[in-house]
């Protein structure tokens, strides 16, 4: 007889929600350990800027996909879907429970909703799009994709990109060939953490804030110094841009901590729209609430929903 699924805790929520510290009470609690649904902390080297949790942070809970690629490399959502789907066997067979945390809209949608296997990238047709707006390169993908279009950020250039790849190298849309996608097939309970739209702005000022001045734009510059540039994926991640141009004299101090803010804040925003369409996720708020009795809340559902 085939052996079940491992039921597998699925902790989502936007930036700057407090994902991170429920993760690791309530792995405490289950005995489980986390898998970053993190797209930045993938990357080595980007610890201040992605909030990365530290070890004293992690409190002895183990934790995957943390530091698994140099910042020169690339990493997309297929390569975590089967990180993911070889990670889970694993951790289920500790006796321990998987527990996927992170707010990475792409990576996550690949695990619980599938993704297809779509062309290989075309680095020349890429190259062109590299200087059109990306209003115009929505345009473009209105006309041929319009059901892609309307699910694609206005300034979201990567995912804009990939779509008219994928028209260009199928000859059909993407969110056609999106349809074909499975799930994992894991047993997921998806738990959603949403905070108070104010508490939530005043937390990303507070983190922008303390980032800061544990050294961002110190590491920034180490980064910078050690090869990362404009090209590379993960240049991508709201704070280096910005710290680069201040670098460049090209803002103050205040000023790149001004756009960081609002950079997180909009991602935060695009982040609960698409979460608000996952239609299993039971819903858990933080506002006012502290981290131990948020995990009593995540806990309790948990055991509910695999008793």
């Amino acid at each position: 007889m085939e052996a079940a699924a491992p039921p597998v805790l699925v902790l989502l929520g936007a930036t700057a929600s407090g994902k991170t510290a429920v993760a690791v009470e309530v792995a405490k609690r289950l005995d489980g350990e986390v898998i970053s649904a993190d797209s930045r902390a993938f990357f080595q080297g980007l610890d201040i800027v992605t909030a990365k949790p530290t070890e004293a942070e992690r409190q002895g809970i183990p934790h995957h996909l943390i530091d698994n690629v140099s910042f020169r490399e690339s990493y997309d959502a297929m390569a975590f879907r089967r990180d993911v789907e070889r990670l889970v066997p694993v951790i289920a067979a500790r006796g321990a429970v998987p527990i996927l945390a992170g707010g990475g809209t792409l990576y996550l949608r690949a695990v619980l909703s599938g993704l297809f296997e779509g062309p290989s990238k075309d680095e020349e047709f890429r190259a062109k799009l590299e200087t059109v707006d990306p209003r115009v390169l929505h345009e473009r993908l209105a006309s041929v994709d319009p059901e892609a279009a309307a699910s694609i950020h206005v300034n979201d250039r990567l995912r804009l990109t990939r779509a008219l790849e994928v028209h260009r190298g199928t000859g059909r849309p993407i969110s056609e060939l999106q349809l074909q996608a499975e799930p994992l097939p894991y047993d997921f309970v998806v738990i959603g953490l949403r905070r108070d739209r104010e508490e939530h702005r005043t937390a990303i000022v507070r983190r922008t804030r303390e980032m800061i001045e544990a050294g961002l734009v110190a590491e920034i510059r180490a980064l910078l110094d050690a090869g990362l540039t404009p090209d590379m994926q993960a240049y991508r991640t709201i704070g280096i841009p910005e710290v680069a141009d201040h670098l460049s004299d090209e803002s103050t101090l205040a000023e790149m901590e001004e756009l960081i803010v609002r950079a997180t804040w909009a991602l935060a925003r695009r982040q609960m729209a698409w979460f608000r369409r996952e239609k299993d996720a039971a819903w858990v708020d933080l506002t006012g609430r502290s981290v131990s009795d948020v995990a009593e809340r995540v806990h309790s559902l948990w055991k509910d929903a695999t008793a």
